[in-house]
């Protein structure tokens, strides 16, 4: 049981879309409940939304998240971000194509998905491989992390 639980407030009305599409990404993954909004009559908060996701409950490779469509009051930004630690140079090399959809916001295996969230992909053991001041500099210059490049490094 996860003690603290991310929730994504998609501001485009997109959750149906984004959760359907990180079931594909993330391995182990399943959607454990939605519920739609009710009738527009039964709040005002509620126009405009029917066949949108009042709450949704869904795991990505072990991790509950909860969505739901918002609306444009609030949007996903860069202040929070997921960390996926990567085994190896070809797994990060997956998540870096499955989710890096706006090059503008590459640097040192940050990335950004098509939904506005910031993803962290880098090695499990990234700290290893940024001991060294050459190692350092060598990350801040990458967009996608390169495993080999920072061994080189050091």
């Amino acid at each position: 049981m996860n003690k603290i639980v991310p929730s994504l407030w998609f501001a485009d009305n997109n959750c149906n879309e984004a959760i359907h599409y990180y079931l594909k990404v993330f391995p182990n993954s399943t959607i454990d409940e939605i519920t739609y909004y009710p009738e527009a009559k039964l709040d005002k908060h509620f126009e405009g939304m029917a066949g949108k996701i009042l709450n949704a409950s869904f795991h990505l490779n072990g991790q509950k998240f909860l969505a739901l469509d918002g609306g444009p009051a609030f949007r996903i930004n860069e202040a929070i971000s997921f960390t996926i630690e990567c085994a190896d140079q070809s797994e990060i090399d997956y998540y870096w194509e499955k989710l890096s959809h706006v090059p503008e916001a590459e640097r040192c295996g940050w990335a950004k998905d098509k939904f506005g969230i910031s993803w962290q992909i880098v090695p499990a053991n990234m700290a290893e491989l940024t001991q060294t001041p050459a190692q350092v500099q060598a990350m801040m210059q990458m967009k996608k992390i390169n495993i080999a490049a920072l061994v080189a490094a050091k």
